[in-house]
């Protein structure tokens, strides 16, 4: 392995652990991304002498060091006397095994009240998940040069209001764990659309710190409702691909290939939650998420009834599409294909609406209006496994003479 492929390597890998680390320590997250940039610069220079044994505590040495040369460069020494004595102490003793895990301090504070919900979200996945500002500007349909902006603003207002780097008293936890459940479960979705390519595995990630939220919440059920959610579908991800690179919806997927460990844990998880008669989202995202595992088949009529709750929360475009798509399969096209029509206009650039149009309006025997409605969905998908899926359902339609 080259240095440059190690260093590729590990900012995959550790990069989010890395930025909280400093972070929670410097007490501004644009300080620690700094920092880590110059590390990883001297680690270019440095490294083709020899790699070392753990990159990782390397770059976090490096970037403690570059931080304490920055505040005195900029001429904030003094003002930051203290913090720069225990900067440098701990960079002096830092042992190579010893690399902290201070992520979830990290998104406590970057879903801090003080920031927009946006914002929030926006600089977690830059923090934590590594995400570039284009592909963070791309998932919420953001220029660059906004997303960058709101970015930099949000990193400002965690410096500038002293946001603390700290997990939140229990008089705080209300109005702050919703957010914190949205940010770890978009983490995990974002791993499980990644596929297995990708050297970062957000999805254990995300799971890692449901658990400590869970410990550091024993009891909280929406908690044990998201770690439950997250399990049951990451128990599912060996067989979301086929064997000829298309996706395959949990009825068409080999169920050979589910783990069996993680659909155990997570049915107690969410039976423990239930039992709390505490509803929430979450709890009815995993009891739905449950339902599609059911055997023989998905239990559809219950997956409906399941979205009609989750209506409560969360009345969002995309609940309502995916109960559309739930009362199609439970002998309700018409219902299903109304509720399509009324979304058309919402949902004109969500490539899934498009999918499940198709597939309803195939269904219906509107062969022409589903072949339209999956060009549409191919030309918005960036998966090539979603590409290779769709495409194989298009192709499947009837010859157009039978339209």
């Amino acid at each position: 392995m080259t240095p440059e492929q190690a260093l590729d390597h590990c900012l995959r890998r550790d990069r989010g652990r890395l930025i909280a680390a400093l972070a929670t320590r410097l007490r501004d997250v644009q300080r620690a991304e700094d920092a880590l940039h110059e590390a990883a610069a001297s680690a270019l220079i440095h490294w083709p002498r020899g790699i070392p044994d753990r990159p990782d505590a390397w770059l976090l040495r490096a970037a403690l060091r570059k931080a304490i040369d920055a505040l005195r460069r900029d001429g904030t020494a003094q003002r930051h006397a203290q913090g720069m004595a225990a900067l440098a102490t701990e960079e002096a003793t830092l042992e190579d095994h010893d690399i902290p895990d201070d992520r979830l301090r990290l998104i406590f504070a970057c879903c801090h009240p003080a920031l927009d919900p946006k914002s929030r979200t926006a600089l977690t996945l830059r923090s934590i998940c590594g995400l570039t500002t284009p592909e963070i500007a791309r998932a919420f349909l953001d220029s660059d040069s906004t997303m960058g902006q709101r970015l930099s603003r949000a990193k400002a207002k965690i410096a500038a209001a002293r946001i603390p780097f700290a997990i939140p008293g229990p008089e705080d936890w209300p109005a702050r764990l919703d957010t914190v459940l949205t940010t770890l479960y978009l983490i995990f979705t974002t791993g499980y659309a990644a596929g297995p390519g990708e050297p970062r595995d957000l999805c254990a990630e995300a799971i890692f710190l449901a658990r400590l939220l869970t410990a550091l919440r024993p009891g909280e059920a929406e908690i044990e409702g998201a770690l439950a959610l997250m399990l049951l579908t990451d128990a599912r991800r060996a067989a979301r691909i086929g064997p000829e690179g298309a996706t395959l919806p949990p009825a068409a997927q080999d169920r050979r290939l589910w783990n069996p460990a993680s659909i155990a844990e997570g049915h107690r998880l969410l039976d423990m939650a239930l039992s709390r008669h505490s509803p929430g989202p979450y709890q009815i995202k995993a009891a739905i998420a449950a339902c599609h595992m059911s055997g023989p088949a998905p239990d559809w009529p219950q997956i409906a009834a399941l979205y009609t709750r989750l209506m409560d929360f969360e009345p969002t475009p995309v609940i309502r599409l995916n109960r559309a798509v739930a009362l199609s399969e439970s002998g309700h096209l018409p219902t299903a294909l109304a509720e399509l029509s009324d979304l058309a206009a919402t949902l004109q650039d969500y490539q899934p609406f498009h999918a499940a149009q198709a597939a309803l309006l195939a269904r219906a025997g509107r062969i022409g209006d589903s072949r339209a409605a999956y060009d549409r969905a191919l030309a918005l998908t960036t998966s090539p496994a979603d590409a290779a899926f769709l495409g194989k359902a298009r192709a499947a339609l009837p010859h157009p003479q039978a339209d």
